[in-house]
């Protein structure tokens, strides 16, 4: 009990801060005395789950390599990929003029893309492993946001931002399905259940992180729009723009750490077990 309390308590104290920050500033006394509040509260969680027998998390799980990397792309496919759902509603209701109704509806096309992303995502690992199949899908979220950073404002949503939320949404897909796998690969099954909950959790406060800065990156680019005299729909656009195109970098920064910390043994041998019909651990 007083581990699940601390972990709760720091996780959203710290997500709130971070959205909030937007607002009141990074530097400002409730920002940092918020953040700090949530580094306590987490510091607590650890020396808590260090002295107890029968601990939430058990720190013995990062001993995986495979778990740990995954992790850590979660954290950046949150970062890239959240914020963008918000930032495309604003670019569709504030510059285009789209009504809320209609703002919904233009995900239809990113939706259905998940889905058959998803489908073949999930046949493909068991073909190439979940390690390639996420480094593609980070790719194409990176190239989606690119896309996106091309918006205009007098664009539409045929023009602007149909094919890249078609293409964002493919690596959406993949992205989740593969570093889902990955997350619960050399868990025994016990385990399979924390580390579900380790890459959701990591996922949420990537989401968060991300939100923050691309908000304040498109904030402050909007700012400095107004600041030359643009009007209202050209400045949005372009703290919108400049918001995906440091998504993007994340995507890409993502798809590099895939590469490098998700073991390529780890995701071989869970393709051949899968051809063979062997049972993994499967996240809830």
């Amino acid at each position: 009990m007083p581990g699940a309390v601390t972990v709760s308590a720091g996780l959203a104290l710290g997500v709130y801060a971070m959205v909030k920050a937007t607002e009141v500033g990074w530097s400002s006394g409730q920002t940092i005395g918020f953040l700090a509040g949530s580094v306590a509260l987490l510091v607590a969680f650890v020396v808590v789950e260090l002295r107890t027998r029968k601990p939430l998390v058990p720190f013995s799980i990062f001993r995986l390599r495979t778990l740990r990397g995954a992790n850590i792309v979660g954290v950046l496919i949150g970062m890239s990929l959240f914020s963008m759902f918000f930032m495309v509603t604003l670019y569709l209701q504030q510059v285009l003029g789209d009504d809320a109704l209609e703002a919904g509806l233009s995900y239809l096309p990113l939706a259905i893309a998940i889905i058959l992303a998803a489908g073949a995502a999930s046949a493909l690992v068991t073909r190439i492993g979940f390690k390639n199949v996420l480094i593609i899908g980070m790719l194409f979220v990176a190239g989606g946001l690119a896309w996106f950073s091309q918006i205009s404002p007098d664009g539409s949503f045929t023009v602007d931002v149909l094919a890249p939320s078609v293409l964002a949404g493919i690596g959406l897909g993949m992205s989740f399905v593969s570093v889902t796998i990955a997350a619960v690969t050399g868990t025994e099954a016990h385990e399979a259940g924390l580390a579900s909950g380790l890459i959701n959790t990591t996922q949420q406060i990537g989401g968060a992180l991300g939100l923050a800065i691309l908000a304040s990156v498109a904030n402050s680019s909007t700012k400095d729009e107004f600041g030359t005299g643009a009007d209202a729909p050209t400045a949005l656009t372009q703290g919108f723009a400049d918001a995906f195109t440091i998504g993007a970098c994340f995507a890409l920064v993502g798809a590099v750490l895939a590469g490098l910390l998700i073991s390529s043994r780890d995701s071989q041998e869970h393709a051949e077990s899968a051809r063979a019909g062997e049972a993994f651990p499967v996240a809830v």
